[in-house]
């Protein structure tokens, strides 16, 4: 899972090896799981891109996103980046 942009609170990343219904959410500097957003992959295609837009309740921090398999083990984590 890559990171690529963070830009009018819609955070991009690109990803490979993912499965359909694999799970994209937002952890926190702590690795705590937020529990919005959350965005589900729907390509049987195992290479991609995701958008994600953050809502209001997510305030400035370090944040990554976390892909997670059909059975919530984790498969692949972002780089950080931070939310102002």
């Amino acid at each position: 899972m890559n990171f690529v942009e963070l830009e009018n609170r819609v955070v991009a990343a690109t990803y490979r090896n993912l499965m359909v219904k694999a799970k994209v959410v937002l952890i926190d500097a702590s690795g705590a799981q937020l529990a919005d957003p959350v965005v589900t992959i729907t390509s049987r295609m195992p290479v991609g891109a995701v958008r994600m837009r953050l809502p209001e309740s997510v305030g400035p921090g370090t944040y990554c996103l976390m892909a997670l398999n059909s059975r919530g083990d984790v498969v692949a984590k972002s780089c950080a980046f931070e939310v102002t």
